[in-house]
């Protein structure tokens, strides 16, 4: 009996215990949906919240852990031309204490003038492709280099020209150690023909000189074949400003010309070709070339001509071969002015490990401060969240508590009217929270003012005032100095 007793007294507990509970919370999880949907919605904008903060964390060093809108996004095309980036440097070996490391300096292109030629090496062949030394026009604003490509196919060379713009805010020197094929504009000026019907033919372009103001390129184009030597050399101008190539074929017509007519020699019939030296210095509109026929042992000289920058009025200068020319040199390129000395080597050494510890020791603070903001910002989602989520929830209660004594549209209003009501006490609640935070600044404010006054110096706001009034004064004075001067 008493066993029967205790055990009813049990179940009328849990019962009443149970019908409490659901009469304190009849939006209790077991049997309210949107309660659950309301939970289920917060729980997972949470967890992506984290995601996020977790992947920021991973790609504070770039790694391949990314979303596919992510890896879209960084495979889109960039201009090369605008990208920048530092110049690698070269890792000292570990069991070298000290490496030779070579000075550069600039030294004038074509100097001797007509000395600029371009030699074939093996490493063409193996690479497919090399790029040539390249010449600085006067005012250091542009590079031109010489792309040369070989094709398997026909064993033919083909070159191209490019143009690399400059950095303007370094160094001469500098400037042209840092330029890089990256940042080279797309098109190249002048391209030979890279039909590849002939075996072993090769046509390349070789960069002669600048005209002194640097806005021509004096080029050359040799075209011949591995097996039997040079054919013949085309002579090109490239006007930057028109942005247009002139040939000077006139001048080999010229030369034809006159040693047919004078000198009764068909040149058409022997194996001779020109050279060009470069602009001329007493005419810097006019072009410089010499002209070798090869019919025995020692070639012939066929005289020193010149042409007109736009392949036009080719005149006869000299039949003197050691008469040397009087020719602009204006390019500019960079050679190797020996090594550094191992004193300067050693103390760069020493000064590269401290800035070396200071730059991971920095680096490791900057990716802390990172991570700590990452997590701040994660935390302030999470917070307001959790806020919309509470509201929403209480929103819905009230609503659930109205539903049950009113109709439909007394319901709407009943709602609207307590919607409006609670947010205003939000913008109440939230003004309080802003004037609890201002009094709280003028108190810092407060204290910082009868710091400067223990210290014996104005308050900051004085001190901004009287660095305005300076710059005002400036202003008005450099005013009057204009109003003066004019």
């Amino acid at each position: 009996m008493t066993k029967k007793c205790l055990i009813l007294l049990f179940v009328l507990f849990v019962g009443l215990k149970s019908f409490a509970i659901d009469f304190s919370n009849p939006f209790s999880k077991q049997k309210d949906t949107r309660s659950r949907e309301l939970k289920y919605q917060y729980e997972v904008l949470k967890e992506d919240e984290k995601y996020k903060m977790e992947g920021k964390i991973l790609n504070l060093t770039p790694s391949g852990y990314m979303t596919v809108e992510e890896y879209e996004k960084m495979s889109e095309y960039k201009d090369k031309s605008n990208i920048e980036f530092d110049i690698p440097k070269i890792q000292t070996p570990s069991d070298f204490k000290y490496v030779p490391k070579p000075l550069y300096r600039i030294a004038k292109y074509n100097d001797p003038p007509g000395s600029v030629e371009l030699s074939l090496g093996k490493r063409l062949y193996l690479t497919r492709q090399i790029n040539t030394q390249g010449i600085v026009s006067p005012d250091f604003s542009k590079m031109v280099y010489s792309a040369v490509y070989y094709y398997t196919d026909s064993a033919s060379v083909a070159s191209d020209l490019f143009v690399i713009p400059l950095d303007s805010d370094d160094t001469n020197l500098n400037r042209i150690l840092k330029a890089n094929v990256s940042k080279r504009l797309p098109d190249p000026i002048l391209s030979t023909d890279k039909a590849i019907d002939n075996y072993a033919a090769f046509r390349t372009i070789t960069p002669v000189d600048f005209s002194v103001d640097g806005t021509k390129l004096l080029a050359k184009q040799k075209v011949g074949s591995r097996e039997d030597g040079i054919w013949q050399t085309r002579i090109y101008v490239y006007d930057f400003n028109k942005k247009l190539s002139y040939d000077l074929s006139e001048i080999r017509d010229a030369v034809v010309y006159f040693w047919q007519e004078y000198m009764d020699v068909n040149l058409n019939e022997k194996r001779w070709d020109i050279y060009p030296i470069g602009f001329e210095k007493a005419n810097p509109s006019r072009v410089i070339v010499q002209a070798y026929a090869f019919t025995g042992e020692k070639p012939v000289f066929l005289g020193t001509w010149s042409v007109d920058w736009k392949g036009v009025q080719s005149r006869l200068l000299s039949f003197d071969k050691n008469a040397d020319p009087l020719v602009s040199q204006n390019g500019y390129k960079v050679i190797k002015d020996g090594v550094e000395a191992y004193q300067a080597v050693e103390r760069q050494e020493k000064a590269n490990k401290e800035q070396t510890k200071y730059l991971q020791k920095k680096h490791k603070e900057e990716e802390k401060q990172k991570i700590q903001e990452i997590k701040s910002e994660y935390k302030s989602a999470v917070k307001n969240l959790y806020d919309d989520y509470k509201d929403e929830y209480r929103d819905y209660r009230k609503l659930r508590s109205l539903s049950g004594s009113t109709e439909n549209v007394q319901l709407q209003e009943a709602y609207k009217q307590y919607l409006i009501d609670q947010t205003k006490k939000d913008i109440d609640k939230m003004q309080k929270s802003i004037d609890k935070k201002k009094k709280e600044i003028e108190n810092v404010d407060k204290k910082l003012d009868k710091l400067y006054e223990q210290t014996g110096e104005t308050s900051k706001y004085k001190d901004e005032e009287n660095s305005q009034d300076i710059d005002n004064s400036n202003s008005t004075d450099s005013d009057n100095d204009k109003t003066i001067q004019s």
